[in-house]
């Protein structure tokens, strides 16, 4: 069972999500050695107005995390989330994602983002959540509200929406 409580070792949650998101640039591009996403990045999710922070819990493990943005206008963002790279294809990231969905019922539209080249998160965004792609940053198209991303691949990005059923 899966279990989502608030977050008490925000240091844990930035080391946690850190080697989560490594496991992939380093795949596509090999280890430059630089952190993937940086602390200040993870810091700035936690500070934005409306941030919930999660960790996910199975059998009393920390197995992953979450932060959600959750806005009067009911449209919210997953602004992260990650399962610990030991944990995957467990179907730990589903049953968060079903976890989130029933803690925030009244939510119209969630919205996230995540890089193109990252397989498996497209993967579980569409074919598992049900998230539509609705829009490509790319060089020719960026993102307004964010700066240049200074990893590998980071200029590019998909934005997903899921319209929640009411």
């Amino acid at each position: 069972m899966i279990e989502l409580v608030p977050t008490r070792d925000r240091e844990n949650f930035i080391v946690n999500i850190q080697a989560a998101f490594k496991k992939a640039v380093v795949e596509e591009f090999g280890d430059d050695g630089e952190e993937v996403i940086p602390r200040e990045d993870v810091e700035k999710s936690f500070a934005a107005e409306g941030a919930e922070i999660f960790d996910i819990v199975s059998g009393g493990v920390i197995v992953g995390g979450a932060v959600v943005v959750i806005r009067p206008s009911k449209r919210n963002e997953l602004a992260l989330f990650f399962v610990n790279v030991d944990c995957h294809g467990k179907g730990i990231g589903a049953a968060a994602w079903r976890a989130i969905e029933k803690l925030y019922p009244d939510t119209k539209i969630w919205e996230t983002c995540t890089p193109y080249f990252e397989k498996r998160n497209l993967h579980f965004y569409i074919n598992k959540c049900g998230f539509h792609a609705v829009e490509f940053y790319n060089p020719h198209h960026k993102d307004p509200n964010e700066p240049e991303e200074d990893f590998p691949g980071g200029e590019y990005f998909f934005r997903f929406e899921k319209f929640m059923a009411r």
